[in-house]
């Protein structure tokens, strides 16, 4: 399996996404199956409001269920940094770049879905695959680290903290 197509996960997001996987399948998909069935029965499908929406709620549902197999088959749960001020998978990372030290981003190291976190969170996500989240990864506040940004040019920032991401 190669580094770019494991997908980071807390133990926390690891065991949520395996309880959704088993709900859909064990609950989602009988219920589905029943609500096509009733709709089978009311005759007439070209017409048939309620089985075509359940074909689309089926559809959706098989994504999703999909998606989170293959999530789940490249998963690798991480552990907790040894060292606070590493920055690691669920740690927020404050940066300064070089030459501007008054410009800063403050990034959530990791993924939504890796971290279980709501799609409504206001902080910025990097993978550990990101050109940056890659620099920084593994290294602790105060060290200097580049890395290439898409355009190609190379973009030198200083881990200015790092800390424990807390979803309130």
């Amino acid at each position: 399996m190669s580094e770019e197509s494991v997908i980071w996960l807390t133990q926390e997001a690891y065991d949520k996404l395996e309880e959704e996987l088993t709900y859909l399948k064990e609950v989602g998909r009988p219920t589905v199956s029943a609500k096509i069935a009733a709709a089978r029965e009311e005759g007439d499908l070209s017409e048939n409001g309620g089985y075509h929406a359940a074909r689309e709620e089926q559809g959706q549902q098989e994504g999703r269920i999909a998606q989170l197999e293959h999530m789940l088959r490249l998963a690798e749960v991480g552990e907790a940094p040894s060292n606070p001020d590493e920055a690691a998978v669920g740690t927020l990372v404050t940066v300064a770049y070089f030459g501007d030290e008054d410009d800063t981003d403050i990034f959530l190291l990791g993924s939504r879905e890796m971290l279980g976190l709501d799609e409504d969170i206001d902080t910025q996500v990097f993978s550990p695959q990101s050109p940056l989240g890659a620099a920084v990864v593994g290294h602790s506040k105060g060290e200097e680290v580049s890395y290439k940004a898409p355009t190609g040019k190379t973009i030198e920032v200083t881990i200015v903290n790092v800390e424990p991401f807390e979803d309130k």
